[in-house]
């Protein structure tokens, strides 16, 4: 189980999307992969669904990953880590 560090300043939505960031650039998902869906991230990191939800939108908005409505977040073709 993956957690994320409360002792940390950092909220734990963006310790997530840090996470899936450093495991698109390491090449865990490529691109049209499928990323954790909100319910897995609330299950792997113990966080609210409002926290796992707010680090996929979070993802979104820096052009890494897209949302299928009906489907969930998938990597962008040309995902920009660091954007």
């Amino acid at each position: 189980m993956r957690q994320v560090d409360r002792s940390v300043r950092q909220p734990p939505w963006k310790q997530i999307a840090d996470q899936l960031r450093a495991d698109i650039a390491a090449g865990r998902y490529g691109p049209d992969d499928p990323l954790p869906s909100i319910s897995r991230l609330v299950q792997e990191y113990g966080v609210a669904r409002a926290t796992a939800n707010k680090a996929l939108r979070q993802m979104a908005a820096e052009g890494l990953a897209e949302l299928e409505p009906g489907m969930g977040y998938y990597v962008t073709q040309n995902p920009r880590p660091g954007a």
